[in-house]
């Protein structure tokens, strides 16, 4: 039986709503709006944090085709006028929800909106908690018709379309809110396909369903005689209208559906001319008429499957066209055969066969090859060949039973939106096959055509793992688990004033964490620690506790408890969830009972952003739940072209060869061109698109050779990995809006002997702006995580452990699908493997550090060569702008900003017009790293070199360590000796501060800051004759300031 959708809402409470009855409360109820469908709460008397937990639902089916994606719920919140001193209803605020924040049921969660102002006027505070999803029902069985019932609904119809809407009546007087919604309006009639479900469509009401849903569901019902009148008013009462809540709900829908409904059209054949290619005349057939494209057909170069948004076709304007020839072999009739035949297809000296036939009331094959052409120039006349071979006799002596020939430059061209060309028969000729028809379609198109990903391919070998794929990265959550306490734990061999001390292990999967051990006398520990797990959707695995009893031989296992994840409450904000009491099963035997419990809160954390790259090229900082997601900013779409130069990476029957794909992730969304077999100038020319949400995030872009062809044969080949060749990193906010970039980048790899140069992959890339500009310019000023992030940060630690366990679910979901994406290619695009120690890095950030301070370090020289007076015009210019700063201190922080803002001009003329970044050897120290630090750094742990080798990386591990040591301890030092002047650890200094302070600061008050503050410049920029060599007094007093140091032992 089919099944209705609808859009659920819950509306379970507000909070700090604005007083509006005058006595410092407000009776508040809310209304919703679903394209005419209108629900109403009941109303909460005299309160500010009212709860309603009421479930307001709303159909589909009034929903216009067009707005699909744009769906829009209103929701308004109103004081009630009948409790309290008012004469109209208050409005308290609104909010509007859009189609990308509801969900489908099992993933809804309690979010808490703020309410929104009508006008500037308006004074509204508080928010609103809603769940809101889609639902899936379906219709009750059908039962007996009520024939009473048929003729009102007969009745009413013939008078709605008789009269129809009276327009010249007045509407109802309003306060404030609509009509439709106050209680004094009259409900209207509800539809006899809710009050009974048993009445069958009837042929008049097929005829006009337009006139018949208006007439029955309107919201503003005609002019009707008294009878009619006194019959709807008495109908609501004797059957009431489903989906409404108790109390005061009125439910109306305005009359503007009917234009939404229209009348279906009626298809008209359409007449294609398909053309014989092999010469002869053309047929005219009336075909099917034209297919639209579905999702699945072009989601590998548009957008991302799991974006509910208008798939739009790729033009393919940032790659190269590569002409294809295609050839679909679908069926054979009348062959003088009864085994399994065969088509072998030749054109340009390739030569390919299909797999056997499928043997029904034809021989079927259905089955697509592409052979690629060097350029469409058509002037030469190269022939295709198709041939049907009964291969039952063997492979050797198969028997030919008759082909067909074309000539290439008359097969026409096809080019999407084209719709596909038709299959036809025709006669084979030649060999034993004397009234057998082949039937098949052969056109020119290019990698745009809808057949060109599922099709054999010259250039891929046939490979089945080679094709073009899309992959989506499973849906993570956080699951947190807070163990508060446990009851009832004492084994009985222990007595209740001795200590005992237990932990509770919760394991998720391969997971498993433990809490603190937690030591009690009373059989009741308490633990009140948090346990963070990742899960991924579908939730089918299962969260286990086990309680365990320290003792010193081990531990010994009081008890266990189960908990499904499908269980488990969602959340997106920091509110507690319901804790539970979870009882525990003896490990030995599960039906025995056992008195001890414990008291757990679970739930899944939505609010978070799971990471599972780093975060400094992260790619997607969203949080979980998708009711949380803000909309996209943008496009960006990315063209691989192919690559150059590359080196072969294996050796296959002494010969070196390179089999190459690309994999390029942003987001959750993963795309992997086709793998080019035995080529070092691969060619793939494919485009894909990726939705933007944050333009600080980064594209990453993977190229790989591939072993996939030979896990046919399954040989040793079969096992070993897919080797890297290089990878390139672009950051879309370096990018600028609708300019298309097109660069080729350098394929590096850093291996023991340093770096490697690979090859060379050319990349067009192009981001386009979707937001209005003021939109695109706030993302920057938002936090780049969630707000979970800084309610309740998580620790470094648990990051990292997080990160981790994250990478790990990624890699065993992609490796499961077909092709599968293996474990070392996830690994190796979300940098897994990159937090090991490296001299090299340590010695490259210490670069970029001294490299970020050299510019204080050149401002603090040019302050010193002004104070000596090296250069006495600038000295005499800089005593006049302190003595014009200190007298006018307004102008001191525009005078800063104009400087920046004339350092940013400046800069602005040497800006990089080059390719876009990419890695950097030289700012990575790679070129001049030594053989024993890179080896060192791609060493495994536990390390598997000789020991004498481990002893002096070990020496001069500790060599570093002394260093960072010494420098650890003077700036310890330093901030020591500012404590001293205040601790009285040296009386006669701390003295001497104090007495000096309390002198500075009667003289500043006594002398006014502008004297002071000119009389120190002066000082301080003092010609050289009036210094002495020695340092300042200020100088030498602070390093005679004591510290900790020698306390150290």
């Amino acid at each position: 039986m089919a099944t209705t959708r609808k859009l659920v809402v819950e509306v379970v409470d507000a909070k700090d709503l604005t007083p509006k009855d005058g006595h410092g409360t407000s009776s508040p109820y809310v209304v919703l709006d679903y394209y005419g469908q209108r629900r109403r709460t009941r109303t909460i008397v005299r309160d500010l944090n009212p709860v309603w937990n009421e479930t307001l639902e709303f159909s589909l089916a009034k929903r216009p085709s067009h707005q699909l994606f744009t769906d829009v719920l209103e929701l308004d919140m109103y004081h009630d006028k009948n409790f309290g001193q008012t004469r109209r209803n208050n409005f308290l605020g609104r909010i509007r929800l859009g189609s990308d924040q509801f969900v489908g049921q099992g993933e809804e969660a309690l979010i808490y909106y703020p309410l929104e102002k009508k006008s500037l006027f308006n004074l509204v505070q508080g928010e609103i908690g809603l769940r809101v999803y889609y639902a899936d029902e379906k219709p009750p069985p059908l039962k007996p018709t009520v024939a009473p019932l048929e003729t009102v609904v007969e009745e009413k119809t013939e008078e709605t379309k008789a009269e129809g809407p009276d327009e010249s009546k007045p509407p109802p007087e309003t306060n404030d809110i609509p009509a439709e919604v106050k209680e004094t309006v009259k409900p209207p009639q509800p539809p006899p396909e809710e009050s009974s479900p048993a009445e069958g469509p009837k042929p008049d009401e097929e005829a006009s369903p337009p006139l018949q849903e208006n007439a029955t569901v309107g919201g503003e019902e005609p002019p009707a005689s008294e009878s009619d009148k006194n019959e709807a008013e008495a109908k609501p009462v004797e059957e009431p209208p489903q989906n409404q809540p108790d109390g005061e709900d009125i439910v109306l829908e305005s009359e503007d559906t009917m234009s939404w409904a229209s009348a279906p059209r009626s298809p008209l054949p359409e007449v294609i001319i398909s053309r014989s290619v092999s010469g002869s005349i053309p047929e005219t057939k009336n075909g099917p008429q034209p297919l639209r494209r579905s999702v699945s057909e072009t989601a590998s170069y548009t957008s991302e499957i799991s974006d509910v948004s208008t798939i739009e076709r790729s033009t393919f304007d940032l790659v190269e066209k590569m002409h294809y020839v295609f050839i679909r072999v679908v069926k054979a009739r009348s062959l003088p055969t009864s085994g399994s035949p065969v088509t072998k297809i030749s054109l340009s000296g390739t030569m390919i066969q299909s797999k056997p036939a499928r043997k029904t009331s034809c021989f079927e094959w259905d089955q697509t090859f592409a052979f690629l052409r060097d350029s469409p120039d058509l002037s030469s006349s190269p022939i295709l060949e198709i041939s049907v071979w009964d291969s039952s006799t063997g492979i050797e002596t198969s028997q030919f039973l008759g082909g067909i020939c074309f000539d290439v430059s008359e097969i026409p061209l096809r080019d999407p939106p084209d719709s596909p060309l038709a299959p036809q028969w025709y006669r084979l000729e030649g060999g034993g096959a004397h009234n057998s028809d082949l039937m098949l379609a052969t056109w020119t198109g290019t990698q745009a055509d809808e057949s060109f990903p599922d099709a054999w391919k010259t250039d891929t070998a046939g490979n089945v793992t080679a094709r073009a794929k899309v992959y989506m990265s499973s849906k993570l959550w956080y699951l947190r688990a807070t163990v508060i306490e446990a009851q009832d734990l004492l084994p009985p061999q222990l007595t209740a004033f001795k200590e005992a001390s237990f932990q509770l292990k919760a394991q998720l999967g391969s997971q498993v964490q433990k809490t603190k051990s937690a030591v009690t006398r009373n059989g009741a520990p308490s633990w009140n620690e948090d346990l963070l797990f990742v899960a991924a959707e579908p939730f089918s695995d299962q969260l286990v506790f086990t309680l365990e009893y320290r003792t010193s031989k081990g531990p010994v296992t009081v008890g266990m408890a189960r908990v499904p994840l499908s269980a488990i409450e969602r959340r997106v904000d920091d509110r507690l969830v319901a804790s539970r009491w979870l009882g525990l099963e003896d490990p030995n035997d599960e039906k025995r009972g056992n008195r001890s419990r414990v008291h757990i809160r679970l739930c899944f954390d939505g609010g978070y952003h799971v990471m599972d790259e780093a975060a400094h090229v992260c790619s997607d900082y969203r949080p979980t739940a998708r009711q949380l997601w803000k909309p996209a900013v943008g496009i960006v779409e990315l063209g691989i072209i192919g690559c150059k130069n590359l080196l072969p990476m294996k050796t296959v029957n002494g010969k070196g060869s390179t089999d190459a794909y690309t994999v390029a992730k942003y987001g959750s969304k993963w795309v992997r061109t086709r793998t080019v077999s035995d080529s070092l100038d691969p060619k793939w020319n494919e485009q894909y698109t990726w939705k933007v949400y944050d333009p600080c995030t980064v594209l990453t872009i993977g190229v790989f050779d591939s072993w996939g062809v030979y896990e046919v044969d399954g040989g040793k080949e079969a096992t070993r990995q897919d080797l890297r060749i290089g990878k390139v990193r672009i950051r879309i906010s370096t990018l600028e809006t609708g300019k298309a970039y097109r660069n080729t980048y350098p394929l590096l790899m850093l291996v023991n002997g340093g770096v490697k140069k690979l090859g060379e992959i050319e990349l067009a890339v192009r981001f386009v702006r979707t937001a209005p500009p003021l939109d695109f310019l706030h993302v920057y000023t938002q936090p780049l995580l969630p707000l979970m992030h800084h309610i309740k940060p998580l620790s470094l630690f648990q990051e990292d452990m997080l990160r981790n366990t994250a990478v790990k679910i990624l890699a065993a979901h992609l490796s499961r699908s077909e092709p599968p994406l293996r474990p070392e290619i996830v690994r190796y695009m979300l940098d897994a493997d990159t937090h090991t120690f490296s001299m090299r890095k340590v010695r490259a950030n210490w670069l970029r550090i001294v490299n970020v301070v050299a510019g204080m370090v050149d401002v603090v020289r040019w302050v010193d060569d002004t104070r000596f007076w090296k250069n006495p015009t600038s000295t005499l210019l800089v005593h006049a702008l302190v003595v014009m700063l200190i007298w006018f201190p307004d102008l001191i922080v525009p005078t800063l900003a104009f400087y920046l803002f004339v350092i940013g001009a400046w800069n602005y003329r040497f800006r990089s017009r080059a390719a876009l970044p990419h890695f950097d050897p030289r700012l990575s120290l790679a070129d001049a790293a030594d053989r024993d630090e890179l080896d060192e750094e791609f060493d495994v742990v536990p390390s598997n070199r000789p020991p004498e080798m481990v002893r002096l990386r070990y020496d001069k591990l500790r060599n570093v360590g002394a260093r960072v040591q010494t420098i650890l301890g003077e700036v310890a030092a330093q901030g020591e000796k500012m404590q001293a002047l205040v601790t009285w650890r040296d009386p006669r200094a701390t003295g001497i501060f104090v007495g000096l302070c309390f002198f500075v600061a009667l003289v500043l008050y006594l002398v006014p800051t502008k004297m002071v503050a000119m009389a120190s410049g002066f000082y301080y920029f003092r010609h050289p004759i009036f210094r002495d060599r020695k340092p300042s007094p200020v100088l030498n007093f602070f390093r005679r300031l004591p510290s900790l140091s020698d306390r150290l032992m």
